[in-house]
């Protein structure tokens, strides 16, 4: 789990049924944690990512918002912010404890059509999605941003796993909707049996966290590294109709070492690449898993015809 890194939490919160297939998932940081960013798809929803390039202001960051609802869905953001403003928690800018401004970088996947027209996440998602975080097991498969999320021919879902390297402990979460296809990583052959049905509802999301202490540059390194783990587990990745988007965080608790910082940062890059395909590959299995997937057929939307059963 992503939240074996002290320091992390992650709340989910969704809608399934009734004309919605969507949802939000939270990745909280009480104690803040330093953030960058790497985009690799031609197609991203997202928000707040200027500010975690290293040049600027900002240095750390209080949570990471990943949504459904395509660039709807950013407003999820909302209520985490609101979530974190009332504890106070954020980049102080008054003189009064609360006067706070929260820093929740976001991004969004694209699942319109497994809902109804309009019924996409909002504010109250992110809200809510914080009040359900939790620093235990994470519930994985078909829950917050994985809700309505895809990959090729199969259902998509939210993944975590996490590993250790060196004293350090290095997580990642994802929400794993794409258009390609997805892949055991050791072998390079696809999950899915048959021919596959590449999917209209794209973008894979996530994070990778690590508690080490690095900064802006070395955590977009990170970030850098976990699409590798993204490309191993879903062929073809990157493409101009997803928009993938990962954020690395690190929580600061255990120092690199000065005199082999280089190698050591190399070293969490290599286990972030395979943290984030290993996350990815829970994420499908955990949601391929379930019994009955007639509730994620699409929705006629208007002017839309019905898939061929």
């Amino acid at each position: 789990m992503i939240t074996d890194v002290p320091g992390v939490l992650v709340g989910h919160y969704q809608r399934l049924g009734d004309g919605w297939a969507t949802g939000t998932t939270v990745v909280l940081f009480p104690d803040g944690a330093t953030g960058s960013v790497d985009g690799r798809g031609g197609a991203p929803g997202t928000r707040e990512t200027d500010l975690l390039l290293p040049e600027n202001l900002v240095q750390r960051v209080d949570a990471v918002c990943l949504s459904g609802g395509s660039a709807y869905g950013l407003a999820a953001a909302d209520g985490v912010m609101r979530w974190l403003s009332e504890r106070p928690q954020g980049f102080r800018v008054g003189a009064e404890p609360h006067e706070v401004v929260p820093i929740v970088p976001a991004a969004v996947l694209f699942d319109l059509p497994r809902g109804a027209w309009g019924n996409r996440p909002d504010a109250e998602f992110g809200y809510q999605a914080c009040e359900n975080a939790t620093g235990g097991q994470v519930a994985q498969g078909t829950v917050g941003a994985g809700t309505g999320a895809k990959v090729g021919s199969l259902k998509g879902g939210v993944g975590t796993a996490s590993t250790t390297v060196d004293g350090f402990t290095i997580g990642a979460l994802a929400a794993v909707n794409a258009l390609g296809e997805a892949v055991n990583p050791d072998t390079g052959e696809p999950w899915a049996t048959g021919t596959a049905r590449p999917s209209d509802l794209n973008t894979t999301i996530g994070v990778v966290a690590v508690d080490a202490a690095l900064s802006k540059a070395e955590c977009k390194r990170l970030a850098m590294s976990a699409h590798d783990g993204l490309a191993r587990a879903i062929r073809p990745a990157h493409t101009m109709f997803d928009g993938d988007t990962i954020f690395a965080v690190a929580t600061g608790a255990r120092p690199l070492p000065d005199d082999l910082r280089p190698v050591a940062l190399n070293t969490l890059c290599t286990a972030a690449a395979d943290v984030f395909a290993a996350a990815i590959v829970n994420g499908v299995l955990a949601a391929t898993s379930l019994p009955d997937l007639s509730a994620y057929r699409d929705v006629p939307h208007p002017g839309k015809q019905p898939p061929t059963p």
